[in-house]
């Protein structure tokens, strides 16, 4: 590190002549903040470099950062989303294999703490799922709009967090006929969880989420149509604050966002990291494109000698009269005496544009969880290759999909399978007296679609020898394999072998033909 020779300033000067004590003590202080700004460890953190003496940057909290970019963050992404296909692609990629055809509960009753048989917990768990079934499908059951099914809400339970940072759900109640249940949930979008009259944010209330003087939140406020709507103006705006928690201790609301840093009150969008490349790249891609058009129309300029051509007329309107000539597939414009057309070149289609898609594109899938191959939809490398690509992106998936059932899919059941009993639908002795048993009846895992396989045999192999070595069961590769219910195919699969044994329709088994023997080549 190099010496320090701190130069006395004008002040400095001035204050030592008048009082020399605390004129040193000055210098002296002078000195130690130079040396502190140098003697750090991180380069990263050197102010006397030229590469970092010009980044500037913020040391806010989590909120301070985010509410107040929050609104634009939220309006940009929802506009990449509508018009850059690769943005919106990024979006349809991740919904589509964290949920598919939708999630989907198995109940495990802790049989040990229940003290039941297998045949009475198998009939008890069957009866539990018949009836989030008919609670997630009917038309009377998951949604209060009857719009949505159980699986649409999952859908957007994804989509709205990955586009606007955030959605809430509101628990309802309300009996429908029809319906065996009376819960519902409400969706509201993110946008109209705000604070009441547009009030500064504080210590306890933050983008609409007010808390306590622990950070627990304790209501939300929720403007009663959303701020963009074009029947809503500046004098009309109303609140409802809703409490976080019931009497019971029930939550009120899911919110569902990803917590990010300590503190965060609201949810960061998904694409927030990557709008500027997203943006510039769809650009980029539209000029291309454009220049290709323009490229591919060959256009034939004739000169003439003569005062006359071939005659272009325009209208003798004025209003409709233009100077402009469109360029045209395969036209031939004629041009005035004396004038000349220099022809450029576009140089299209750029030969370097696909790698530059691709360069930029894995930088962005990068900061996704999104590989290249599945960003793009195209599989060129190997089988090694894009099964290692698979793999990587199920991490981030998976990861999501544990969020979703946690956030949303924990609650409902629980929900649901709570009034299922207090109606008498199912017998749960215990199940209101004691945490620890209610729990035991509650407890279930979430199914969702299998990844899918690039090469199903290789699966099938990899999972009949994990089982042959007692490392995995039949249950968890069926729902690995096929996403299905390893219960229930068997019992349909014992059916089904039944009855091809009993009509004698059992296919015969295929001769095991010799493998070929190689040819002598000197025959």
């Amino acid at each position: 590190m190099k010496n320090l020779k701190i130069q006395p300033t004008r002040l400095d000067k001035a204050i030592a002549a008048v009082a020399p004590g605390w004129g040193a003590s000055r210098l002296r202080a002078r000195g130690q903040m130079e040396m502190m700004a140098l003697a750090g460890s991180y380069v990263g953190a050197r102010k006397d470099r030229r590469e970092t003496e010009n980044w500037s940057v913020s040391g806010g909290s989590a909120d301070a950062d985010l509410l107040w970019d929050l609104p634009t963050l939220r309006e940009r992404s929802r506009d990449l989303v509508r018009n850059a296909p690769l943005a919106a692609g990024a979006i349809n990629t991740m919904v589509t294999n964290v949920v598919g055809t939708g999630l989907v509960p198995k109940a495990r009753l802790d049989r040990a703490v229940l003290g039941l048989t297998d045949k009475r917990a198998d009939e008890w768990e069957t009866a539990a799922e018949r009836i989030f079934r008919q609670w997630a499908f009917s038309p009377y059951g998951a949604d209060i709009t009857r719009e949505m099914n159980f699986m649409d809400l999952q859908q957007l339970a994804v989509r709205s967090p990955a586009e606007s940072g955030d959605v809430f759900f509101v628990r309802r109640f309300t009996e429908q006929d029809g319906g065996m249940l009376g819960f519902r949930w409400q969706v509201v979008e993110g946008d109209r969880i705000c604070n009441p009259n547009n009030a500064a944010d504080s210590d306890v209330l933050r983008g609409g989420i007010q808390k306590d003087s622990q950070g627990r939140v304790t209501a939300y406020h929720i403007l009663d149509q959303h701020p963009g709507d074009y029947q809503i103006g500046l004098g009309n705006r109303n609140w409802t604050t809703l409490p976080a928690w019931a009497a019971d201790g029930t939550r009120q609301v899911a919110h569902l966002y990803r917590i990010l840093r300590p503190g965060q009150s609201r949810g960061v969008p998904f694409l927030a990291p990557v709008l500027e490349s997203f943006k510039q790249l769809d650009a980029y891609r539209e000029a291309e494109q454009m220049a290709a058009v323009v490229a591919a129309m060959l256009t034939v300029f004739v000169k003439t000698q003569g005062s006359e051509g071939f005659g272009v007329s325009f209208p003798s309107d004025p209003a409709v009269a233009s100077n402009e000539l469109k360029l045209g597939r395969g036209a031939i414009v004629d041009l005035a005496p004396g004038e000349e057309v220099e022809v450029v070149n576009p140089g299209r289609p750029n030969q370097a544009f696909d790698p530059f898609m691709n360069a930029i594109l894995t930088q962005i899938g990068t900061a996704l969880e999104i590989p290249l191959e599945l960003l793009t939809k195209r599989f060129n490398s190997s089988y090694s290759a894009s099964r290692a690509a698979l793999l990587e992106a199920w991490k981030a998936f998976r990861t999501q999909r544990f969020w979703l059932a946690q956030k949303l899919c924990v609650p409902s059941y629980e929900a649901v399978i709570s009034e299922a009993i207090a109606r008498g639908y199912l017998d749960a002795p215990g199940f209101w007296d004691d945490p620890a048993v209610r729990y035991a009846w509650l407890a279930h895992d979430w199914i969702g679609p299998a990844p899918g396989n690039i090469d199903p045999l290789k699966e099938v192999q990899a999972a009949r020898e994990r089982i042959e070595a007692n490392l995995s069961t039949h249950d968890k590769e069926t729902a690995e394999l096929t996403g299905g219910d390893w219960g229930r195919d068997h019992r349909q699969l014992a059916k089904e072998l039944k009855l091809i044994e009993a009509d004698g329709t059992a296919p015969k088994p295929r001769a095991q033909s010799n493998p070929a023997q190689p040819q002598d080549m000197n025959q």
